[in-house]
């Protein structure tokens, strides 16, 4: 294994999240995806691109971030990583099978553009997975909401309901929804990690991570940190 793929599996895998956010929605997609055409939408450096394309999708990931693709192309299973915009995807309508999108729709000005590019390249019956911030009780502390806001350009948030109602106007139905970081202790180490934990705060928390799932599994699935969507186009 290349160094650039031991620090890659470090960066993404070994977090309080982003293993069980990512892992959960490419589950969902299935673990084969031979004749698939899968698009990650804002995915850096392409790493989970990269985990569809070992399941035998073709797999494509485009980013505004010049410096991670040009990262990602030293990774062993680098997908087709393109610099694009994701408001203007330059691609024909119904180019894909599925559209990945891991926690990046907060962060655009327009969501709602953002949605309309997914769905224009998804063929009729093709799946997005996606996943976004929703900070359900980040008023009860509004210094680390604000602080988590800014330190990561977060735009929007949202809740599975919202999204429903903007991936309907789309003519996409959603599938299910799962929330983590669902608990309130759980939710304040999430915004404490985002707010003072810096660069690797995440990626150190790492051993939480199946403390944080249990939490998840025993309280309901209906508010948190982060929400997984999974919707079908008509």
């Amino acid at each position: 294994m290349k160094l650039s793929d031991v620090v890659a599996f470090m960066g993404h895998q070994v977090h309080v999240c982003r293993y069980r956010e990512a892992g959960t929605l490419l589950s969902w997609m299935g673990r084969d995806l031979h004749g698939k055409r899968v698009l990650d939408v804002a995915g850096g450096d392409g790493y989970w691109a990269g985990r569809a394309r070992r399941r035998g999708a073709h797999a494509v990931s485009i980013d505004l971030a010049r410096g991670k693709m040009v990262y990602g192309r030293t990774l062993a299973d680098a997908p087709a990583l393109i610099e694009c915009d994701a408001l203007r995807l330059p691609f024909g309508d119904a180019s894909f099978d599925a559209v990945l999108s891991v926690c990046a729709i907060e962060h655009f000005d327009d969501g709602g553009k953002s949605l309309d590019e997914m769905a224009r390249v998804l063929k009729p019956g093709g799946e997005i997975f996606m996943s976004a911030d929703v900070l359900s009780r980040a008023d009860e502390w509004p210094k680390l909401r604000d602080a988590h806001k800014a330190k990561y350009h977060v735009q929007h948030t949202y809740t599975h309901e919202s999204l429903r109602k903007l991936m309907d106007e789309r003519g996409l139905d959603l599938v299910r929804h799962s929330y983590q970081f669902r608990t309130a202790a759980t939710e304040r180490l999430y915004l404490s990690l985002s707010t003072y934990g810096g660069k690797v705060g995440f990626n150190a928390a790492a051993p939480l991570a199946p403390l944080v799932a249990l939490a998840d599994r025993s309280a309901p699935n209906r508010q948190g940190s982060i929400v997984l969507v999974h919707a079908r186009k008509r």
